[in-house]
């Protein structure tokens, strides 16, 4: 199984994604800015990495995700959550950031803003059904299973 990720710099500035410990599941992701950005309460923006990727192929998936220490301390997250980068997407990744906080942040030129994990994808085949079959939770929905 190849997991070989193909990284393009766009500006010779940006920085490679990279994983900070031997036991990360994703690689951090820079800031590629001329200057810091300020993002204030409830302000979203996408911030340039510089970078471009290729997946193996199209049974791979990469996700952008928060910085959980931005999240927490902060409240810097993703605009959409989770990003997710199709196998066959050439374009740069920009990370949309949101500052959820009542204090205007900032980011600086090269600040580790997101994390990409890359991921294999299980590619469904879509049935329609006129019955689905029957499970012990049936169709019970949020917190139905309890607290």
């Amino acid at each position: 199984m190849d997991t070989t990720l193909h990284v393009k710099r766009l500006d010779p500035r940006a920085q490679l994604p990279a994983y900070q410990t031997p036991g990360s599941a994703a690689m951090d992701l820079a800031a590629l800015l001329d200057q810091p950005l300020t993002l204030d309460p409830g302000e979203r923006s996408f911030v340039p990495t510089g970078l471009a990727i290729a997946l193996p192929d199209s049974g791979w998936v990469a996700l952008l995700l928060p910085r959980s220490g931005l999240s927490i301390r902060h409240g810097i997250t993703l605009s959409n959550s989770v990003g997710v980068i199709d196998s066959d997407y050439r374009g740069e990744i920009r990370v949309g950031l949101w500052n959820t906080s009542q204090a205007p942040y900032t980011i600086q030129p090269g600040d580790r803003v997101a994390q990409l994990m890359v991921l294999p994808v299980g590619l469904a085949q879509v049935v329609e059904r006129d019955e689905l079959p029957e499970t012990q939770r049936g169709a019970g929905g949020f917190g139905s299973t309890g607290r």
